[in-house]
Order: structure tokens, then C-alpha cells, then sequence
């Protein structure tokens, strides 16, 4: 069964305005001059490898931003220019949320469970809600739309909305499935937070997660808290210190309140399940969570498992000499390590793994899927001319007040729509 790997496309209006409490790298770059263009080319390149290697690869499209339907509704009036410089001059840390790009990170866009998994032999997709960030909870209504138009055949698909505001869901990133193989039945494991009394949120409600089990009409799933300790190091997300594959988990020592009893119950209910796991005494939380060790794509390929990581856990000694005994163990099927420069993205806080969505489909399933949402090198070729010619070469914060950055960016929102065949309509745009 194949994997689809649905990347964001990282958008024009890519800045880093240092939104996410929580997440360290956002917030350490706060107020410095970001590289759009070179930032959804990095991800291009990360894409082309997976085609590469033989994956179903696609692509979610950027939002329309700035948000000024945000602004409005927060009482500023007049022409779109007006709306803009208005709320820029009151309030700039507003208008930078209504620029965020932060939808290129797909893994929060929605929690996938194949099949193989649910009682309707469906594949079903909840939108997330993300309603712990402000910047980010804005984001579920155009996603809702992408996702009814790629996933529109019923016979194959059901697209959820988000669960209730009231309980935090961030999709995928805190969401892994274990199986023996993608077509086989597996188990779901949905990682919550709580970090009572720590300096950083919590994310993700115990009750969206358990909410998103049973509509997707599933009968094998754990629900598994994340490691306080963890979160105020800096892993907002579950899989920036775990990421599962197949049978495999990977993952640091400390990624979990009640690590034995997680790997005890996987142990019992995956047929060949793996651990590969790193010890505290060897690998530090800090070095596992700003290198994104554990962010990486986890990928079946031939022979095997390959690991698509960003340039800075080649650089990082320590997650590198653990990533060498990783790969020479015989015991583990991960073989290949393919390091990618994802600088601009990861300096917002994101690295390979927060750049997908992960969908195993059938064959008959991914041929149901629309096919404009899917690559080749040829529209990889075209993406790429596109963003050269029409996304900005940079953004500083002072440009977030400057209606022609907003003209630009919606310019280039309007030719990659024009490009893919998609009409505004069809995503609920008018």
C-alpha cells in the first residue's frame, strides 16, 4: 500500500514573526528578515527527493494572506490598503497573525487513520482545530476546503471537521500509527499534553484525541501522554521527540510520561514491533529538539526504511554519532539517512516532519484522490519556475504594514492557483 506524503507548500507571506510560545526556534528568530522564496524552494527539493525514492508525493496549497477578514472582524474598516495600514499602525503583533504562513506545517493540518484502521473501511481525515494558537486557529476553514476537494470521493474518504474549540487538537503531530506494514490493521496512538504549571502550553487535549478515535470509527488505539519534561524542552509537538513507522518507533527516552507501559502494550499488540530508542544518558532532550532529530520523515522504501532529516542533525555530534549506530544496527530496518536543507523552515519551528501530512491510501483509493493536489517532476519542474518568478525574496516585519507586499502575495497565490487548474471557487474563495 502506498503512502502519500502531502507537503505545505510554504507560502509567500513566509515571516517570522515568533508566534508559537513554546516552540524555541519560532521564537528565538522573532523580528528577523525571512527568505520566502528560498523557503518553499528548500521544501520543493525535499519533495523532489521523496519522488525520488518512488512515494506518491503532493502538495497542500498555501492560505490566502494576509487575513484581513481577521482584521475585519476585529472592527477595521475600509478599502483592503486601509484595513491593513490601519490595524499595522494600532496593533502589528495582530497583523502579523493575519500574515502567518504557518500552514505549510501539514502535519497539523489534520489526523489521518487509513482504512485498514476504521470500522467503514474508509480513510478518514479530521481537520484540526489548533485552537491553542491564535495565529494557527484560524487556519481550519481553508484547509476544511482543500481537503473536501482532494479527498471528495465518498466511496474511498470521509473529511471531518475539527472537533469543539474547547479541547486543543494539532492533528498529525501528535498522532502515530503502528503497523506491520501500511495496508495492514494497526494501532493508533494519540500523544495529549498537560505540563501543569510549566512555563509552555500543552497542545493537545486527551478529549479531541479520544473525540477523533471514535469518528474515525476506531477499534485499536491508545491514548499517550506526553513527557512534562519534554514539552518544556521545547517539543511543542509529539514528533519533534517520536516518529513511527510501520512496526518502528523511534523516539527519545524521555518523549513519554509512562514509557514502559507504551512500549510494553506496543510490544504485545504489533506484530515485529521496534523500538529505537535515545537514551537520555547519550542524547540530551535540548540536542534532540533543536537539531529535529525525531522530526524526520520516516519512510518504507525498497530494502527498508530511509530517514529524510534537516542539515542540523548532521551537524549536531552527538545526534549524528547516534544516528550512525542507528543505521549499522542490523536489528533496526532504517539504512539510509537523507539530509536536506530546510533552514528556513526550520528557523520558524518546523522541520521535515511538520512539512507532511501522511496518507496510506490503496491504489484505488490514491487514484480517487485529485489529481492537482499530486506531483510528478514535471509539476515539480513548474512549481519551482513559479515561485522563482512570483514569491517575495524577502520580508522584514516592518513589510507586514505595506499594502504592495500584500498585492505581491496574493499575485503569486492567484498564479499557483492558476497553474494547478484551481479555481477560487472550488475552495470556497470568492
Amino acid at each position: 500500500m502506498p503512502e502519500l506524503q502531502l507537503d505545505g507548500l510554504v507560502g509567500p507571506s513566509h515571516n517570522y514573526a515568533g508566534l508559537s510560545l513554546g516552540n524555541l526556534a519560532a521564537t528565538a528568530n522573532a523580528g528577523a528578515v525571512s527568505a520566502p522564496r528560498t523557503a518553499a524552494l528548500q521544501g520543493l527539493a525535499k519533495m523532489r527527493l521523496v519522488c525520488g525514492l518512488g512515494l506518491p508525493q503532493g502538495l497542500l496549497l498555501p492560505h490566502d494572506r494576509p487575513n484581513l477578514s481577521l482584521l475585519r472582524g476585529l472592527g477595521f474598516a475600509g478599502a483592503d490598503p486601509e484595513v491593513l495600514k490601519t490595524a499595522f499602525a494600532e496593533d502589528p503583533a495582530l497583523v502579523a497573525l493575519a500574515w502567518s504562513a504557518s500552514a505549510m506545517w501539514t502535519a497539523n493540518a489534520a489526523t489521518v487513520s487509513p482504512a485498514a484502521d476504521s470500522a467503514d473501511g474508509r480513510t478518514h481525515l479530521s481537520v484540526a482545530n489548533l485552537a491553542t494558537m491564535p495565529h494557527r486557529a484560524q487556519e481550519w476553514p481553508a484547509t476544511l476546503a482543500q481537503l473536501r476537494l482532494a479527498f471528495q470521493d465518498t466511496r474511498h474518504f470521509v473529511v471531518h471537521p475539527p472537533v469543539p474549540p474547547s479541547f486543543g487538537d494539532e492533528g498529525a503531530a501528535n498522532h502515530m500509527r503502528l503497523a506491520p506494514s501500511h495496508g495492514a490493521p494497526g494501532v493508533e496512538v494519540f500523544v495529549y499534553g498537560e505540563n501543569r504549571g510549566g512555563r509552555f502550553p500543552a497542545r493537545q487535549h486527551a478529549r479531541a484525541s479520544a473525540a477523533v478515535a471514535r469518528r474515525h470509527r476506531l477499534s485499536r488505539f491508545l491514548l499517550a501522554a506526553q513527557a512534562d519534561v519534554a514539552i518544556e524542552a521545547g517539543a511543542f509537538h509529539n514528533d519533534v521527540v517520536a516518529v513511527a513507522n510501520g512496526p518502528v518507533l523511534m523516539a527519545h527516552e524521555q518523549a513519554f510520561a509512562d514509557r514502559n507501559r507504551l512500549i510494553d502494550r506496543l510490544a504485545r499488540e504489533v506484530p515485529g514491533f521496534c523500538l529505537i530508542e535515545a537514551p537520555a544518558s547519550e542524547l540530551s532532550l535540548e540536542d534532540a529538539v533543536s537539531s529535529y532529530l525525531f522530526n524526520a520523515c520516516l519512510l518504507s522504501v525498497e530494502g527498508g526504511m530511509a530517514l529524510v532529516l534537516p542539515r542540523e542533525a548532521e551537524t549536531n555530534a552527538s545526534v549524528w554519532r547516534w544516528l550512525q549506530r542507528v543505521v549499522q544496527d542490523p536489528a533496526n530496518p532504517i539504512h539510509t539517512l537523507h539530509v536536506r536543507d530546510l533552514r528556513e523552515s526550520m528557523r520558524n519551528g518546523g522541520g521535515p516532519a511538520c512539512l507532511r501530512l501522511r496518507v496510506q491510501l490503496g491504489e484505488a483509493a490514491l487514484a480517487a484522490v485529485d489529481q492537482r493536489f499530486l506531483l510528478d517532476e514535471a509539476g515539480l519542474d513548474k512549481l519551482e519556475r513559479l515561485i522563482e518568478a512570483w514569491w517575495p525574496k524577502t520580508i522584514a516585519p516592518a513589510d507586514l504594514g505595506n499594502p504592495d507586499l500584500m498585492d505581491q502575495c496574493r499575485a503569486a497565490r492567484t498564479a499557483l492557483l492558476d497553474a494547478l487548474g484551481i479555481a477560487p471557487a472550488e475552495l470556497g474563495e470568492v
